[in-house]
């Protein structure tokens, strides 16, 4: 399914899952201290991460950062991805009908995969996708 240019999804209902994703993120245990510690200006990274699943879901490229180097200087860690994974899965779920969650999480599913990779790849090591199909 193509979200771009579709009535279906837009950047208002992006911005507010992002936006409640943090909420809850911030507030959980296992990732809430990463974030405490990681990310200093909220209302940046809110507009930021909204800017990226905008450009991945509608196509609309106004993400341009490169958002792996960040995670690598975290010390993340598997249950990190799992817990932000089960976050993020709740809150599209929650959000959005069945076929729109699916997009969201099948590509959160490949970004997690992703940067347990790189993650593995930078300390010698190899992993594989646990994440994704």
């Amino acid at each position: 399914m193509s979200l771009a240019h579709s009535d279906i999804l837009n950047d208002d209902q992006i911005a507010q899952l992002v936006r409640t994703f943090y909420g809850r993120a911030r507030e959980d245990e296992v990732i809430g201290p990463i974030f405490a510690s990681a990310v200093h200006d909220w209302d940046h990274h809110i507009a930021q991460i909204t800017d990226f699943w905008s450009s991945m879901l509608l196509k609309t490229g106004r993400y341009g950062g490169r958002p792996m180097r960040p995670h690598l200087m975290l010390n993340l860690a598997p249950e990190h991805f799992d817990r932000w994974l089960k976050l993020f899965e709740a809150t599209a779920t929650e959000l959005f009908t069945p076929e729109v969650a699916t997009e969201f999480i099948i590509r959160a599913r490949r970004i997690a995969d992703s940067f347990e990779m790189g993650i593995a790849t930078t300390q010698g090591k190899v992993a594989t996708p646990r994440h994704s199909v």
